[in-house]
C-alpha cells in the first residue's frame, strides 16, 4: 500500500481531507446512538484512495461533462456496519449537498464499504479488484494493528474458468431483460418496459465488474454502477451523453425506473424517452461484449 499524496495538486489534498473527515465524522456519528454492544463497538479501520486518482490518471473533461470520481474504499470491523441505509447514507448525503455547495468539494464522491475480514476474503480468492487496491492504493486513515494479507493469485486456469461462469451467466441474464424490456415496451408497457431496461443495464454493468475483477458492488444506484464501470472501461462513457437535455431526462428515467416505475403513479415515459434509452441499451451490451470477450481471450492465451 501506498501512503503519499504528491502527485495530486494541493486542491485536490484539501478535498480528501475533508472527505475522510466527514466519514469519520459521519460513522461516529451513525454508531453513538446504538445500543447494541456489537455496534457501539463498531470501529472505521481503513480509508483507502484507489482508482484514477491514486494512480494519477484521473480525468476533468468540462466540455465533455465527464470528472473522474475520488474512489474510496471504506473498511470497517465487522459486515452490519457495511449497511449504507443504517451507517452511511447521512455521510453520503452529506458529501452530496458539499459538492452541489461547491466550496469545500468540487469533485464527485464514490464509496464503497467491506470490512476487513471480507476484503482479507477476497484477497484470498485472488480477486483482481481488491489486488489492485493493494498494489495501487493510498492510505488516507488507517487504525494501528489491522492488516490486509498477502493476496493469493488464481492461476490461469482457475481464473479463466471462473471469469467465463461470470460472463455466460451474467450477460445472459442481462441480454433477457433487455429482450423482455423490448417485449413490454412493444406491448405498451411503458414503467414496466423502463424497470426492465434498467435491470439489463444493472446486470450489464455487473457482467463487466465480474468479468474484468471478479468483483462487483453491491448496489442497485445506476449512478455508481455506471461511475465505476467508466473508471474501469472508458470506452463505455460514450453510451450516456451528458450534455443533451433530452439524453439527461431519458438517463434520468432510466436510473429512477428502479423505484419509480414500479411504486411512483407520477412516473411518467414517452414512446421517444423509451425508444432512445433502448438504442443506448443496445450499445452498452455491444460495448459490454467486446470488452469482456476481450478479457476472455487474454485468459485464455495465459491458460
Amino acid at each position: 500500500m501506498n501512503s503519499g499524496l504528491d502527485h495530486l495538486p494541493e486542491g485536490k489534498r484539501r478535498e480528501l481531507a475533508h472527505v475522510v473527515e466527514t466519514v469519520r465524522t459521519g460513522f461516529a456519528e451513525a454508531i453513538s446512538t446504538r445500543t447494541q454492544p456489537r455496534f457501539r463497538a463498531g470501529k472505521l479501520l481503513k480509508i483507502v484512495l484507489f482508482g484514477s486518482y491514486a494512480r494519477g490518471d484521473w480525468v476533468e473533461d468540462p466540455v465533455g461533462r465527464y470528472f473522474s470520481d475520488y474512489d474510496l474504499l471504506v473498511v470497517v470491523n465487522h459486515d452490519d456496519l457495511t449497511d449504507i441505509a443504517e451507517f452511511w447514507e447521512a455521510t453520503e448525503n452529506r458529501l452530496l449537498a458539499d459538492l452541489s455547495a461547491g466550496t469545500v468539494l468540487r469533485t464527485p464522491v464514490s464509496l464503497i464499504y467491506h470490512s476487513l475480514e471480507d476484503v482479507n476474503d477476497k484477497l484470498r480468492l485472488g480477486r483482481y479488484f481488491f489486488m489492485d487496491i493493494l498494489k495501487d492504493g493510498i492510505v488516507l486513515f488507517e487504525e494501528p494493528g489491522f492488516h490486509f494479507v498477502e493476496p493469493m493469485p488464481l492461476s490461469p486456469e482457475q481464473a479463466l474458468k471462473e471469469t467465463r461462469d461470470y460472463f455466460d451467466d451474467w450477460f445472459s441474464s442481462a441480454s433477457n431483460f433487455k429482450d423482455l424490456a423490448a417485449n413490454a415496451q412493444a406491448s405498451g408497457m411503458p414503467k414496466e418496459a423502463a424497470f426492465l431496461f434498467h435491470q439489463a443495464v444493472e446486470r450489464l454493468y455487473h457482467c463487466l465488474f465480474l468479468t474484468r475483477t471478479l468483483w462487483s458492488p453491491k448496489s442497485h444506484n445506476l449512478n455508481r454502477l455506471r461511475d465505476m464501470a467508466e473508471e474501469l472501461e472508458p470506452s463505455l462513457k460514450d453510451v450516456w451523453p451528458r450534455t443533451g437535455r433530452f439524453e439527461k431526462r431519458c438517463y434520468a428515467l432510466l436510473r429512477d425506473a428502479y423505484v419509480k416505475a414500479r411504486y411512483s403513479p407520477s412516473y411518467r415515459i414517452s414512446a421517444d424517452e423509451l425508444t432512445w434509452i433502448a438504442g443506448r441499451v443496445k450499445e452498452l451490451q455491444i460495448l459490454v461484449k467486446s470488452t469482456c470477450e476481450a478479457r476472455i481471450d487474454d485468459l485464455a492465451k495465459a491458460a
